[in-house]
């Protein structure tokens, strides 16, 4: 198993950072990493995730959304083309915090026998990835105008 976590504060609301996280058809409108979402955003919904890293690798795959609490946390579930080789978790958790700011993490746990043998791979290009997002996600929420 191996986990990559990152974390930001936000200056705006649960709801707004809700809307900008959940408006998939916008993606590709303002994130860096997640550069395309087809599918809608409701618990059981299976999407399709097109990414970009830092570094120009591109990958699609088309996990099923696994949790859906509004304003709170997206989860969504992905497997290999043979489950149990290279699994992935994303998670996104928002939280209101001190000083109405909202902590967003985002974070994706890997399983599998494959992630033994690419693990290290994961570090240095998702993390960044993931950076990215948070901060083009951050400005988006705030200057979000309804």
């Amino acid at each position: 198993m191996k986990t990559i976590e990152t974390k930001i504060m936000v200056d705006s609301t649960p709801e707004k950072i809700w809307s900008v996280l959940t408006n998939f058809k916008e993606y590709e409108n303002w994130n860096p990493f997640m550069i395309k979402i087809i599918g809608d955003a409701k618990l059981g919904s299976k999407i399709e995730v097109q990414i970009q890293t830092v570094k120009g690798k591109k990958r699609t795959y088309k996990p099923i959304i696994t949790k859906f609490e509004i304003n709170k946390e997206l989860r969504w579930k992905g497997k290999s083309l043979l489950p149990g080789i290279f699994d992935g978790e994303r998670i996104f958790i928002i939280e209101k915090s001190a000083h109405n700011k909202v902590s967003f993490l985002h974070k994706e746990i890997f399983k599998g026998l494959g992630v033994k043998l690419i693990g290290s791979k994961l570090d240095e290009d998702l993390i960044e990835s993931f950076k990215k997002m948070n901060i083009a996600l951050k400005t988006r929420a705030e200057n979000f105008r309804e």
